[in-house]
């Protein structure tokens, strides 16, 4: 009888917890722009945060530029960075599957894909640039906001053979450089991935329970 109540208990809690994880909003991993590869450096690190979200089948990017004190971070468009404001890889993904989201007032934004290494921070796959902008310092700070569709965040975090995973180029208020940042460490899992994975263990100790074999023991 007590194992069967307490066969209950465990399901009622696994089943409880799964459909309060489903109730969580989708959540961002985040990733600090924190690595300085400007001609003669762009001052106070972290330059910027790239906060990556799954929604439905498709990855949500935005890159938000730091605003100060003390580092006021704004887009540069450069040929170090292969005139691309921001880079990254990602797997099977496709030029068509990429949408950007006209942030920046009277200029157009554009995906684009290549190997780009202009900067040295190894090879990327794919960009967003600004086609109508002009090159360095663009005097702009609005964020860089982008869709991939048919992705996961696994797809799009993938790091080049330098242990790199995303590029920006930016501009340093603080210093006056121009120049590639970039984000090349694994992010803190956010609440709602801890509450993933402390419910997967669950399950699995549950199952695991559940398939143990009980012993018999019986006096002669």
């Amino acid at each position: 009888m007590r194992s069967s109540l307490r066969n209950v208990l465990l399901a009622a809690i696994t089943i409880c917890g799964v459909g309060a994880l489903s109730a969580l909003p989708a959540r961002a991993i985040v990733f600090d722009l924190t690595s300085d590869h400007c001609t003669g450096g762009c001052g106070t690190a972290p330059f910027g945060t790239v906060d990556v979200t799954q929604v439905g089948t498709g990855v949500h990017f935005v890159v938000d530029l730091a605003n100060g004190p003390p580092n006021a971070v704004g887009w540069a468009q450069t040929g170090a960075a292969d005139f691309q404001l921001f880079k990254f890889n990602a797997t099977g993904v496709v030029l068509t599957d990429i949408s950007v989201i006209q942030t920046f007032a009277g200029q157009t934004l554009a995906g684009q894909t290549g190997a780009f290494n202009g900067d040295g921070t190894g090879t990327f796959s794919f960009g967003i640039a600004c086609i109508t902008c002009g090159n360095g310092n663009l005097g702009i700070s609005s964020n860089v906001d982008f869709t991939i569709a048919n992705a996961t965040i696994a797809d799009v975090t993938v790091a080049n053979a330098l242990g790199n995973i995303f590029v920006a180029d930016i501009f340093s208020g603080q210093t006056g450089n121009t120049g590639p940042v970039d984000a090349h460490v694994g992010a803190v899992p956010e609440p709602s991935t801890w509450a993933m994975m402390i419910l997967g263990f669950l399950g699995i100790g549950f199952v695991a329970y559940r398939r143990k074999p009980v012993s018999a023991f019986r006096l002669a």
